[in-house]
């Protein structure tokens, strides 16, 4: 018997440890990922003997080490994780439930049969079926969910798998096993039924959310787009306006430029030269960039910032083709503006500023904005992002600004110091691909 628990327990931690390698999106190399699944395979294994080998008949030692292996299980997920946030728990918790059921296949054919071989082998098939059935199913959908920025926060629905779990522990392996009740087989049986039915609903409730909140910020960066296309327009429309009347009365200042020379009256025409080159520059159509989308939105930017007289200094060298998407990226500078615009529009004039350098290249992508504040910025503390005290429905920017730098596997940075708070996102791109080392925040508030 103790061979066969051993021998079913292996198994599914073998196909645990496979959930983790196949849905997990690792920081670590493939090799690397390999060895730590490995490596906690063969922890799991250890405290398998100790609770069914060495102490066989201790109900502590079967809780502690039960506790243990879960500790282990949780960590593994949490630790090759890209993100080790509450959704790579829930998605760990979730493997924990998913390999219950290949488990209770063994315990069921072997009862039934008698047949440790039939039951090893069938314990097996519905572990592979079930992970093939994830990978082909739901596999694009849990690392979307990992890599994307769906929920607030996956907390409450950690809370699903934990009582699942605590649930079909308690009513097919502890106190009493199935063994010793073959009456709660059926009833165990649908209690899966309903574990895996509510997993499906979750993570298709989850895939919805998403999709809707990713229309919601594209209608929200193509509002603003078309409100910076808007402005620009009656920009061009006005300049050429202007310029239409200055060349309907250049004949007359050439006239007067004459008449002034033959007088030798040169400071007259350096005023008249002077005037002609105000109206020319004050009707340029201003470009920041390249880019025709960023450039929209930054003129947006400066048209809000003047409309509050705050002092808007924009340092931008953005190629016409980006190696990121144009528009997520004109959705981010945007979040990002309009917060230090509504930080500085009640300072004092002097203190009315916004300093922002902007550069993207095939290499590197950089934000790098400054401004002054007041009073105290409040931080989350699970992002290091400044959060939103203006109720539900805010915040929202920032979190579009990190789930764009997790996209890119990228680096941001907050710091309060002196008066200045100031925001840097920074990604390496090397050979089309996207690198990032780490998110790095950190947050000092004045004294």
């Amino acid at each position: 018997m103790v061979y066969f628990q051993s021998s079913s327990y292996t198994i599914s931690h073998v196909f645990l440890m496979a959930f983790f390698y196949l849905f997990v999106t690792s920081r670590y190399s493939r090799r690397r990922t390999f060895a730590i699944c490995v490596s906690s395979f063969l922890a799991l294994n250890l405290l398998d003997c100790i609770k069914l080998q060495l102490f066989p008949d201790s109900g502590l030692c079967f809780v502690l080490v039960t506790l243990a292996q879960i500790f282990v299980t949780q960590f593994t997920g949490l630790f090759i994780s890209r993100r080790r946030d509450s959704r790579m728990l829930f998605m760990g918790l979730s493997a924990s439930n998913y390999v219950i059921a290949g488990s209770m296949t063994a315990s069921v054919l072997h009862i039934y049969t008698n047949n440790v071989g039939l039951a090893l082998a069938g314990s097996v098939l519905v572990h592979l079926v079930i992970l093939l059935i994830l990978f082909f199913r739901i596999r694009n959908i849990c690392l979307r969910c990992c890599e994307g920025d769906t929920l607030k926060s996956w907390w409450e629905l950690c809370l699903i798998p934990v009582c699942f779990y605590c649930s079909f522990s308690f009513l097919a392996f502890f106190p009493h096993t199935l063994y010793e009740y073959p009456n709660n087989i059926s009833s165990s049986i649908l209690f899966l039924v309903t574990m895996f039915v509510s997993y499906v609903v979750v993570l298709r409730y989850v895939e919805s959310e998403s999709k809707r909140r990713e229309v919601y910020w594209k209608n929200v960066m193509f509002e603003s787009y078309i409100k910076g296309l808007e402005s620009q327009f009656h920009l061009v429309e006005q300049s050429e306006k202007n310029l239409k009347i200055l060349r309907h009365d250049m004949r007359h200042y050439s006239g007067m430029i004459d008449t002034l020379l033959d007088q030798g009256q040169y400071d007259a025409v350096k005023r008249i030269v002077g005037h002609i080159n105000e109206v020319v520059d004050e009707n340029k159509v201003v470009r920041y960039c390249d880019n025709l989308i960023l450039n929209t939105i930054l003129l947006a930017a400066a048209e809000q910032a003047g409309a509050f007289h705050i002092e808007l200094r924009l340092d931008v060298a953005v190629p016409r083709e980006m190696p990121v998407n144009a528009y997520e990226f004109a959705m981010v500078l945007a979040n990002l503006l309009e917060n230090a615009l509504s930080c500085v529009r009640d300072l004092e004039p002097s203190e009315r500023y916004v300093s922002a350098k902007i550069q993207c290249d095939a290499k590197h992508l950089l934000v790098d904005m400054e401004n002054r504040y007041e009073g105290e910025i409040a931080f989350n503390p699970a992002t290091g992002l400044p959060r939103s005290e203006r109720g539900e429905g805010h915040g929202l920017g920032m979190q579009s600004v990190l789930a764009f730098s997790d996209r890119l596997g990228g680096n941001i940075g907050c710091y309060c110091e002196g008066g200045r708070f100031r925001i840097v996102l920074f990604a390496l791109m090397q050979g089309g691909e996207r690198r990032g080392a780490y998110r790095e925040t950190g947050a000092e508030s004045d004294k």
